[in-house]
């Protein structure tokens, strides 16, 4: 007979989890949540710390009323910018801006390309070498504002939207793979009037927020803001931000890097 079959395979989510495990320095405990796909979503969670993170690929109208917010608060953001953002003539002031003012600035692909289909299987719609060459071109377009690959280790997917073969392929890159932590709407910014059922005013996106933060707390809450949508959505989220921060320093949180928030003990080996 052949016994072969009665042989446990290793699935792309158990390599990952190995090879995780791998990079843990001995003796160290790490202070993340990571997702079942292997991406890190979430800080520590016994420190009232919050991560604000802004991605961009097309739209990036509110740029500089989001740097002139946290420079009035004295914080500092991380922005995840496509190849096509650094690219772009119109946002080049404003990214030489955040990188003096020392913003985290990141990759959030070279194309803005979706890795996996919309279904529940996720199905990869890209190869590793398209995934991974895409992923350089980002970073090649990073360093010619002088970021260099060490000063980005975290990367956050287009559309926020992968599976572990994304997380491992982005690992082997000597990278790790970051998403926004899951409870509130402000990921939903994006959203426009013609969405219908879909659509979520800024009213309702920053009660999310409020009642998540009584509800379970934001400790070490990456949370994801736009910045820019379309011109279609009038209301911009990025205009609550000045309140958004008051009210939550108040309640005694502080904001970080994620590079601060995350603190990875093999951070940029």
């Amino acid at each position: 007979g052949d016994y072969a079959t009665n042989e446990p395979t290793m699935d792309g989510t158990a390599c990952l989890i190995y090879y995780l495990a791998s990079l843990e320095p001995k003796g160290k405990a790490h202070f993340y949540t990571s997702d079942r796909y292997g991406a890190i979503v979430r800080g520590d969670e016994q420190k009232k710390e919050i991560a604000l993170i802004f991605s961009a690929h097309d739209f990036g109208e509110g740029g500089t009323y989001i740097a002139d917010a946290l420079k009035d608060q004295e914080i500092k953001g991380s922005f995840f910018l496509t190849g096509d953002f650094y690219r772009n003539n119109s946002f080049k002031p404003l990214i030489k801006r955040l990188v003096s003012e020392g913003h985290y600035l990141g990759a959030h692909s070279d194309k803005h390309l979706l890795y996996n289909d919309w279904n529940d299987e996720r199905t990869l719609l890209v190869s590793e070498e398209t995934f991974k060459q895409d992923l350089r071109d980002n970073y090649a377009e990073m360093k010619k504002f002088g970021i260099e690959k060490e000063d980005a280790y975290y990367f956050l997917p287009p559309y926020e939207w992968y599976d572990e073969h994304i997380a491992l392929w982005t690992y082997q890159e000597e990278l790790a793979l970051v998403n926004f932590t899951s409870g509130t709407l402000s990921h939903t910014d994006y959203t426009t009037p013609d969405m219908g059922d879909r659509y979520r005013d800024n009213k309702e996106i920053y009660q999310s927020i409020m009642f998540r933060e009584i509800q379970n707390t934001l400790n070490g809450n990456i949370m994801l803001i736009h910045l820019g949508s379309d011109p279609s959505r009038t209301e911009k989220f990025y205009h609550e931000l000045p309140r958004l921060i008051t009210e939550l320093k108040e309640k005694g949180y502080t904001f970080v890097r994620i590079d601060e928030l995350l603190d990875m003990p093999y951070h940029a080996r």
